[in-house]
């Protein structure tokens, strides 16, 4: 494979969908257009009213229906009928596209289809795993044959195999057997060029602890709102903004009442990404307090901004994040070490000072212009 190459890019979700995958996939895609590549977004339509075919920011982006196995006699009925018109649908976009090779962005059903498509197109397959292994809300790998059994099997045909931090990489090893040494780390990245234009919070405090992701229970945002009573107690100046939404927002809602933190604790919701980009450049800590993190581009924009972070040390953040070099790690579990490691930050105006100096030249290490070269790097290797 030589020079520009036609990429189906086939991550588990898009736009409008808002997340990691989505995020990293529309960088990725970006970034190969503007290097001459032919690039199509292939991805699982849900909901069902949206357009099966788009054009988002430039790229051609198709959604399809990629159906699997499930226990309800209903469906079990249904199901060769539509698992067969699903692939005669994605052989069809195949075929008028015509892809050098099959990328896989976070496995689920779209990796399930992308195996069979790669054999069927004789075409190399790469997957690069996000830590939906580990990161999924319900667990679905533990619960799911069908998955756990295509993840094994994608893993021995694929050409290469990447993930987005070590630790990934050491989960797909020891659980889904991918042979050490055959997978490859390239890390997410952050974009110094993106320009949006910030958008204030109204808060009822001018210094504040951020926080921002998913509110679910692997995000550890409870773990926060526990540390943040001893914070709030040692600064009483210092406010807690959580942001997000996740079925746990409404139980962090109420204990933070109960706490007695109720002004002192700012729910904002769902946050554009110019509210992100205001709070990061506005906030006196960023905090990942995650129970587990397999990356963690948020801490990247954290730093981008100059923000210093205390991030979880389990997971893949502390390939980020050299503790007391470009924050501080800390274990969220200990709910007095995390607080005790923002509040650090909080009363010591040097390391403050020193923490946001460092950060925007370590993400600077994370852009997408090298992301996007080392993916290219892959296609190379592993075309004809």
């Amino acid at each position: 494979m030589n020079g520009h190459v036609k990429v189906a890019l086939f991550p588990s979700a898009y736009a409008p969908a808002v997340g990691g995958v989505e995020e990293l996939t529309a960088r990725l895609a970006t970034k190969l257009v503007q290097a001459g590549d032919d690039v199509q977004v292939w991805t699982i339509r849900h909901p069902a009213s949206l357009p099966a075919d788009e054009l988002i920011d430039g790229i051609d982006v198709r959604r399809l229906a990629m159906p699997l196995p499930r226990l309800d006699p209903r469906w079990l009925v249904r199901a060769p009928y539509e698992i067969r018109l699903a692939f005669r649908e994605l052989l069809r976009v195949a075929r008028a596209f015509r892809p050098d090779l099959v990328h896989v962005q976070c496995f689920s059903a779209n990796g399930v289809y992308a195996t069979w498509l790669a054999k069927r197109l004789g075409v190399p397959l790469i997957v690069t795993l996000q830590g939906e292994t580990v990161m999924d809300d319900t667990d679905i790998y533990e619960r799911s044959f069908t998955l756990r059994t295509s993840l094994r099997i994608a893993l021995r045909r694929a050409h290469a195999v990447t993930s987005c931090s070590r630790f990934v990489l050491d989960d797909a090893e020891q659980r889904f057997g991918l042979p050490p040494g055959r997978g490859r780390v390239i890390p997410n990245g952050v974009d110094f060029e993106e320009g949006v234009p910030a958008r204030p919070l109204v808060l009822p405090f001018k210094r504040f602890v951020f926080t921002v992701g998913r509110v679910v229970a692997k995000k550890g945002f409870d773990l926060m709102l526990d540390a943040f009573v001893n914070i709030a107690r040692d600064n009483p100046e210092v406010g807690l903004v959580i942001g997000g939404s996740g079925r746990a927002r409404d139980d962090l809602m109420r204990r933070a009442a109960q706490a007695g933190l109720a002004g002192r604790v700012s729910f904002p919701g769902v946050l554009s990404r110019g509210e992100v980009a205001w709070a990061m450049g506005a906030a006196d800590v960023f905090v990942l307090p995650s129970r587990v993190e397999p990356f963690g581009i948020v801490v990247l924009e954290a730093l981008r901004a100059g923000c210093p972070v205390v991030v979880s040390g389990r997971g893949g953040a502390v390939e980020i994040v050299r503790d007391g070099i470009d924050g501080l790690v800390v274990d969220p579990l200990l709910t007095d070490a995390l607080s005790a490691s923002v509040d650090r930050i909080l009363t010591d105006r040097e390391l403050a000072e020193r923490l946001s100096a460092s950060g925007p030249a370590r993400a600077a290490e994370f852009n997408w212009h090298s992301i996007a070269a080392r993916y290219r790097d892959v296609y190379q290797r592993v075309g004809p």
